[in-house]
């Protein structure tokens, strides 16, 4: 069932943990690119948006899970157990088995760290307007 609340945020609610979730990825796969074996990691954004979205509304997800509780993606997200997360496909296989590539890694950082702020300045937008609805100021 959908609440005013998360209504009046739309996507970017549902979008900042996920974010979130990601750059905690991308900056793992970082801090292991000299870790041999490490495969790197990554999350199907627009898969678990949808998702989200889909729970957020009390719609049955595309793998045919009916939602029961609106926590469920987000107790994913606080265990750091999403089901959109998957292996990410080295483009230079190395000889140590790692998939880590650093400077794509870095790329896709700046990238998720401009789309988090993205989020976050939409959601402090909408606060601050709401602030001013009530305040009258």
């Amino acid at each position: 069932m959908s609440n005013p609340i998360s209504s009046y945020f739309g996507v970017h609610a549902d979008a900042l943990p996920l974010r979130e979730q990601r750059m905690k990825l991308i900056a793992s796969n970082l801090a292991n690119a000299d870790t041999p074996g490490y495969k790197a990691q990554d999350i199907d954004f627009n898969a678990a948006l949808d998702s989200a979205r889909q729970q957020r509304m009390g719609l049955q997800d595309g793998n045919g899970m009916a939602t029961t509780n609106e926590r469920h993606l987000s107790d994913a997200i606080d265990t750091g157990r999403l089901p959109f997360q998957f292996t990410r496909q080295a483009s230079q296989p190395s000889l140590d088995g790692n998939t880590v590539d650093p400077d794509a890694e870095r790329a896709a950082y700046g990238r998720a760290a401009l789309e988090y702020r993205a989020s976050l300045s939409f959601l402090e937008s909408k606060v601050r307007n709401m602030l001013t609805a009530i305040t009258g100021q």
